[in-house]
C-alpha cells in the first residue's frame, strides 16, 4: 500500500494546520518490546500563543510517549516526553504517566488510562498518543509472532485456543463472523 499522499492542491482551500501522529513498534533484545508513539503540530503561518510567537512550520506540540511492554502486552516502563507545547507548563504531567505501569494493554485499555491520566491528571495530547500506541502495541507483537512463526503454528495446531485478544474488536473480528471461525474455530474454543 502506498503511503497516503497530500490532498493536491486547491485554489478553494488553503492548508492551515497539520498534525502527525507516527507511531513505531521495536522488538528488544531482551524479549520486551518498546513503542513509541509521537505527535507534531505545526501550522503553515506563524502562530501568536499566548506564552510565545511561532514561525510558520514550528512545532506547536511535540509530544512522545514511549512504552516497554512484555509478550502479554503488560506496561512495565513508560515515558512521556513534551519537547514543544503552547505553555511552559505543559510537560509538568510527564510523571504521571508512570501510574500506567503494570496496566494491560487490551480491551477498555484507553478507557482505564484516561481514568488515570486523563483531564487536570496528564496532558490532553499525550493522553490521545496512547489509542493508537495501544493499536501499535498489539500490531508490533502480531508481526513479531507472525515472523517467528508462533501465531500460524497455534492457528494450525490441535490444542484448544483462548478466546484471541482482537476478537471482537471490530466487525470483521467478531467473534460469530467467518474471519473468527478461521482463526478461532468452534471445536478449539476454550470455554470462557
Amino acid at each position: 500500500m502506498e503511503p497516503h499522499a497530500p490532498a493536491a492542491p486547491d485554489a478553494r482551500r488553503q492548508l492551515i494546520h497539520t498534525r502527525e501522529i507516527v507511531c513505531n513498534g521495536y522488538a528488544r533484545a531482551d524479549g520486551l518490546f518498546d513503542i513509541e508513539s509521537t505527535m507534531r503540530d505545526t501550522t503553515t503561518q506563524g502562530t501568536d500563543l499566548f506564552f510565545k510567537q511561532l514561525e510558520a512550520g514550528a512545532a506547536i506540540h511535540e509530544m512522545r510517549v514511549v512504552v516497554t511492554v512484555d509478550a502479554a502486552l503488560t506496561i512495565v516502563d513508560i515515558e512521556a516526553h513534551t519537547d514543544a507545547a503552547p505553555t511552559p507548563n505543559c510537560g509538568d504531567s510527564n510523571a504521571g504517566y508512570a501510574r500506567l505501569k503494570g496496566m494491560t494493554i487490551g480491551p477498555g485499555f484507553t478507557r482505564k488510562a484516561k481514568a488515570l491520566v486523563g483531564g487536570v491528571q496528564g496532558c490532553t495530547h499525550l493522553t490521545e498518543l496512547l489509542g493508537p500506541l495501544g493499536t501499535t502495541a498489539v500490531q508490533t507483537l502480531l508481526a513479531s509472532q507472525r515472523a517467528s512463526g508462533a501465531l500460524m503454528a497455534r492457528i494450525k495446531g490441535d490444542a484448544p485456543l483462548p478466546k484471541p485478544r482482537f476478537a471482537d474488536s471490530c466487525q470483521a473480528y467478531r467473534s460469530e463472523g467467518q474471519i473468527m471461525k478461521i482463526l478461532w474455530p468452534a471445536h478449539r474454543r476454550l470455554a470462557s
